[in-house]
């Protein structure tokens, strides 16, 4: 066990991104859980705290593989065989209209923060398989960002190993050599429910303008 809680995680992970505070940037935290630690660290370093709004597009015959994400705004999709087009472009608009509902509710607002020549750093609670996040990254380097940076409290040796070599810096305080799962290193890993997340992002005040 690494971690008391997620505040706690986001403690540790705070003395590692000192580097970057009252630089010009966005914490990207990845809903729900990610949430709990993207405020702790946009506070501390003075960033502008933002969702990440992506989800996997699952394989139509495995839904936990992913074969691509799919943004708010746009989407990304690995080539595999016997996989229709008329499937990704079905699964893309399902999942789309669902991330902007939900940045809606979460955010009361519909434009993402503007990532150009930003630093922007991801934070997660942990990586397990680093599938959707690679994806996702590749969306994020579109928009231009000045630095792209993971910031995780744990990940899987083979997440971390693939994740380095897409982003500028990859900031991970534990990479265990056996990983059954996020929620074995933390003493208390209780489910973000979506009023704790709005809470969260009412103290930093940044629903419901454009950032």
């Amino acid at each position: 066990m690494y971690f008391l809680n997620r505040q706690d995680a986001a403690g540790q992970l705070a003395a590692l991104l000192e580097k970057y505070k009252g630089q010009d940037g966005v914490m990207l935290a990845v809903p729900r859980g990610g949430v709990p630690l993207g405020y702790y660290l946009a506070k501390h370093l003075n960033f502008t705290l933002d969702l990440l709004m992506t989800k996997k597009i699952g394989h139509p015959m495995n839904e936990e593989y992913a074969i691509g994400a799919v943004g708010l705004s746009d989407s990304i999709v690995n080539e595999h065989e016997g996989v229709s087009p008329g499937y990704i472009e079905q699964e893309t608009n399902r999942i789309r209209q669902q991330l902007q509902e939900q940045y809606r509710r979460f955010m009361n607002r519909d434009k993402p923060a503007d990532l150009r020549n930003k630093i922007v750093i991801v934070v997660d609670d942990g990586i397990a398989t680093g599938r959707t996040i690679l994806a996702t990254l590749k969306m994020l380097r579109s928009k231009q960002p000045r630095k792209l940076v993971v910031a995780v409290p744990v990940a899987s040796e083979s997440a971390a190993e693939k994740i380095s070599g897409y982003v500028d810096e990859f900031v991970c305080l534990y990479t265990p050599a056996v990983f059954y799962g996020v929620g074995r290193f933390y003493e208390d890993f209780s489910q973000v429910g979506d009023d704790e997340v709005i809470a969260y992002l009412q103290k930093l005040h940044v629903r419901g303008f454009a950032a």
